[in-house]
């Protein structure tokens, strides 16, 4: 019997299926494309029940399930997060915390659930990757390389923004490591939430944009907001951010910094 894995992400945004047999990807495919709802964060059941049609398989198949992260540890992040940044923060940490304790730090429990629900047979062991695990994986293992340096850069997974992992044959090996809240993923997500746009959704808008415009703000940027080192490591001067202490990215210090508010969604 061929072995048929099953990888699933969910409930962050754009959420997707993915079907590796015997080691190859053979489906995948992101809940949006069946719900019509652009990054669609549900579970992706319609996503599932593809990839698992696309090859004539039930779950009675799969030998096992992989999630993409670990929700134990990033709870554990954004409490001491919280935590860290008291008594600032106190209205986001009072309307998150309920869906951490209810739901969001059992979020294994609650795919084996909706999985089950979907009568598409038994539902196997289901494991959890870190999400950095799971962005080098992804590169790496689809690669036709035997041996590879890879290089994962994005907002936060539990705990880290930014990893190096050394691929081969079968196995990733952790490198190095930055953590949150040191992150270039988030400082894009600064500047797309600046400019008016929705974080983890308009952040290809201000790609599309760059462009055409001038780098009239670089030498600022490295001055006053990142300190890049010879390594190639770097930190942030979070005095100039706000998604430490709530559920907005910047505040005063970067719209003075810039010379001027905020853009408006939608404004001009």
């Amino acid at each position: 019997m061929p072995d048929l894995i099953l990888g699933i992400s969910a409930y962050y945004h754009d959420s997707a299926a993915a079907l590796v047999r015997d080691g190859r990807p053979v489906a995948a495919a992101q809940e949006e494309r069946f719900t019509r709802r652009r990054h669609d964060s549900g579970f992706p059941a319609n996503a599932v029940a593809y990839t698992l049609d696309e090859v004539g398989a039930t779950l009675a198949d799969v030998s096992a399930i992989a999630y993409y992260e670990d929700p134990e540890l990033k709870f554990r992040r954004v409490l001491a997060t919280y935590l860290g940044a008291a008594p600032y923060g106190l209205a986001s940490f009072r309307d998150t915390l309920p869906s951490w304790w209810t739901s969001k730090r059992r979020t294994v429990d609650v795919v084996r659930r909706e999985l089950e629900g979907l009568n598409l047979g038994p539902v196997p062991e289901i494991s959890h990757r870190r999400h950095h695990e799971s962005h080098a994986a992804s590169a790496f293992f689809a690669s036709p390389y035997e041996s590879a340096a890879v290089l994962c850069v994005d907002g936060v997974g539990e705990w880290a923004t930014t990893t190096i992992w050394h691929g081969q044959g079968t196995r990733l090996k952790p490198v190095v490591e930055i953590q949150f809240p040191h992150s270039l993923g988030l400082l894009y997500s600064a500047f797309t939430y600046f400019c008016g746009f929705k974080v983890d959704s308009g952040e290809y808008k201000l790609m599309g944009l760059a462009p055409y415009g001038e780098p009239r703000y670089a030498d600022l940027i490295r001055e006053r907001l990142i300190d890049l080192k010879p390594d190639g490591s770097f930190r942030l001067n979070m005095r100039y951010f706000e998604y430490l202490r709530g559920q907005v990215m910047t505040g005063r210090g970067f719209e003075k910094l810039f010379g001027g508010p905020r853009r408006e969604p939608e404004g001009s």
